[in-house]
C-alpha cells in the first residue's frame, strides 16, 4: 500500500480506471454481451500493464509532495484519462467517431451528463459504463475538494480562508498533515470513500425496493450521488419507481447542497442547520417552486382541467424536486415537471433552470456552478451597503454564518463572478463561430460550465442536436466541461509563475 501512495497522482487514477473496467466487463459477460465484455475487458488489462509497468519505472522517486502538483494532476486526469475510458466505449459502440466517444467520457468524468446517444442505442454494459465513470467522476471531487483544493484556498475555499488563493491555507482541518499533500490525499480517500460508497449502495436499495431494475436503480443512484444526471432510460420520467423513486431521490439530492451533510474535514461549523449553504439552498428550493405555484393564480390562461387541488399539489412537487435536481446540477426532471410548467404557465421556463443551475450546489460537493457559499458572501456584501445607505455611521454586525467569510471574501467572490461571466461570453461567441446560433450557443455554454448537461435537452425551444454538431465544437464544449469542473481560478493558479516559488 505504501508503494501505492507514492505513485502520481494521475498514475494512481489511471490505475483504478482500469481496474474498474472489470464491473461492465463482467456484466457483459452475464448477458451475453461477448463484444462488450472483450471491449472493456482487454482495455482494462492494456490499462492495467502500463500502469503496472509506468509505476515500477517512477517508484523510485518522490510525487504527491506539492499540493499545486497534485492540482495539474487533477487537471491532467479530466483532459487525458477519458482518452483512455473512452478507448473500450468506441470499441463496444462501433458505430460512433472517437470524437464522440472522448466527449461522452468527458462529460461523465465531469458529472456534466450530456450526452450524445438516444437510450436505446447504448447496451446496458454501455449505460453502465457512462453511469460508472460519473461515479467516479463524483468521487474524485469529493477527494480533491478536501486533498487539494482547500488547502490552496480554491474552489470556494478562497472565501472563507486565510491565505491567498494557490497558497496554503494552514486554519482549521487543513492544518492536518498540510506538510504531506500525499499523506492528506490518502487520509481523504480513506475517510470518504466508504461514505461515498455507503450512500450509493443505501440509496441503490430503495430504488430497487421501490420498484426500478437493477441497471436503473444503480444507475440513478449514482447518478444523483455524483450529480451526473446521466440515466440509461432516459431519464426519471421513463422509471418505474415514479413518485416514490422521486421522494427517495430528493433526499439524497441534498447531499449537494453542503459538504457538512457528510464531512467535517474542511472547515468547523456549530452544525449543518447553521450552515449559511443549506440554508440558502433549501430557501431557493422551496421559494422558487412556489412562485411558479402562486403563479397559477396571477396569469391569465386556459389551463382546462388542471384547476383542481390534487392536480396542484402534484404541480409543487415537480417544481420542488426539478428545483433542487438543477440547484444540484444533478439535471433531473421529475415526472410531474409536465404538471407544473401547465400549471404556471410558462411553457419553456429554461431561463429559471438556467438559473438554478449556475448558483450550483455548496462548496467541495459533486455540484457545479457558481457555488452558495458565494453567492451568500455577495448577499452579505449588499445587504451591508444598503445598511450603510441607510445609516452610513453604523457598524455592521455578522452573525455565526458571517463570520465564515474572510473581509475580503465578497470582493473574492465578486471577482469569480466576473471571471465566470466572462467565461460565459468568450465560449458563446467561440460556440458561434462554429455555427450555432446565439440561444443554442448559450444553454450550450450554460451547460457545460455548470456542469449540467441535461439542461441542453429542456432549456431551449428547440432541442439542439447534439451528434450533428462539427468535432471543434464538441471539444470545445469538452475543454468547458473541463473549465467549469476546475473553475477558472484554479488554472490561473495554475499559471501563475510566483505560486510555484517555494
Amino acid at each position: 500500500m505504501a508503494a501505492i501512495r507514492a505513485l502520481p497522482f494521475v498514475l494512481i487514477v489511471l490505475g483504478l480506471a482500469s481496474v474498474s473496467m472489470i464491473v461492465p466487463a463482467v456484466y457483459a459477460r452475464v448477458l451475453g454481451e461477448y463484444h462488450d465484455a472483450r471491449s472493456f475487458f482487454y482495455a482494462g488489462l492494456l490499462g492495467g500493464i502500463l500502469t503496472a509497468l509506468v509505476g515500477m519505472a517512477l517508484a523510485n522517486r518522490e510525487h504527491n509532495r506539492h499540493a499545486l502538483r497534485q492540482l495539474v494532476g487533477l487537471a491532467a486526469v479530466f483532459v487525458f484519462l477519458p482518452v483512455f475510458l473512452a478507448v473500450p466505449f468506441h470499441e463496444a459502440v462501433r458505430n460512433t467517431s472517437f470524437t464522440s466517444a472522448y466527449f461522452e467520457m468527458v462529460s461523465a468524468l465531469t458529472t456534466t451528463g450530456a450526452t450524445l446517444f438516444e437510450p436505446g442505442r447504448l447496451s446496458a454494459p454501455e449505460h453502465l459504463w457512462r453511469a460508472q465513470v460519473g461515479w467516479m467522476g463524483g468521487l474524485l471531487m469529493w477527494v480533491a475538494a478536501a486533498a487539494i483544493m482547500a488547502p490552496l484556498a480554491l474552489g470556494g475555499f478562497e472565501v472563507t480562508a486565510s491565505g491567498e488563493p494557490g497558497q496554503a491555507d494552514l486554519q482549521g482541518a487543513a492544518r492536518s498533515a498540510v506538510s504531506d499533500p500525499g499523506q492528506r490525499l490518502w487520509r481523504s480517500v480513506e475517510a470518504l470513500f466508504p461514505v461515498y460508497t455507503g450512500l450509493t449502495a443505501a440509496l441503490t436499495v430503495m430504488l430497487l425496493v421501490a420498484g426500478d431494475p437493477p441497471l436503473v436503480a444503480l444507475s440513478h443512484a449514482m447518478a444523483a450521488m455524483s450529480t451526473s444526471g446521466i440515466s440509461p432510460v432516459g431519464g426519471l420520467e421513463a422509471a418505474p419507481s415514479g413518485m416514490a423513486g422521486e421522494m427517495i431521490l430528493f433526499c439524497f439530492l441534498v447531499f449537494a447542497l453542503s459538504r457538512l451533510t457528510f464531512s467535517s474535514d474542511t472547515r468547523m461549523e456549530r452544525g449543518l442547520l447553521h450552515d449559511p449553504e443549506f440554508r440558502l439552498g433549501l430557501a431557493i428550493v422551496a421559494v422558487v417552486p412556489v412562485l411558479l405555484f402562486l403563479r397559477h393564480w396571477s396569469a391569465a390562461f386556459d389551463v382546462g382541467d388542471e384547476q383542481n387541488w390534487q392536480a396542484g399539489l402534484r404541480a409543487l412537487w415537480g417544481g420542488l424536486f426539478t428545483a433542487l435536481s438543477y440547484l444540484s446540477t444533478t439535471g433531473f426532471l421529475s415526472a410531474d415537471w409536465a404538471t407544473a410548467q401547465g400549471w404556471s404557465g410558462l411553457s419553456t421556463p429554461g431561463l429559471i433552470l438556467m438559473g438554478l443551475a449556475l448558483v450550483g450546489g455548496g462548496v467541495a460537493t459533486t455540484a457545479g456552478g457558481v457555488k452558495l457559499l458565494r453567492v451568500f458572501a455577495l448577499y452579505l456584501n449588499g445587504k451591508r451597503e444598503i445598511e450603510r445607505l441607510i445609516h452610513p455611521s453604523s457598524v455592521g454586525r455578522v452573525g455565526a454564518a458571517g463570520r465564515r467569510i474572510r473581509r475580503e471574501g465578497a470582493f473574492i467572490a465578486w471577482v469569480f463572478f466576473m471571471l465566470f461571466a466572462i467565461t460565459i461570453a468568450a465560449l458563446t461567441v467561440l460556440l458561434g463561430l462554429t455555427g450555432q446560433g446565439f440561444e443554442p450557443a448559450t444553454v450550450l455554454t450554460i451547460a457545460a460550465l455548470s456542469n449540467t448537461g441535461p439542461l441542453i435537452e429542456v432549456a431551449p425551444a428547440v432541442p439542439i442536436d447534439l451528434m450533428g454538431m462539427a468535432w471543434p465544437a464538441k471539444l470545445l464544449l469538452c475543454g468547458a466541461m473541463v473549465l467549469g469542473r476546475l473553475e477558472l481560478l484554479a488554472v490561473i493558479v495554475m499559471f501563475t509563475p510566483d505560486i510555484w516559488r517555494d
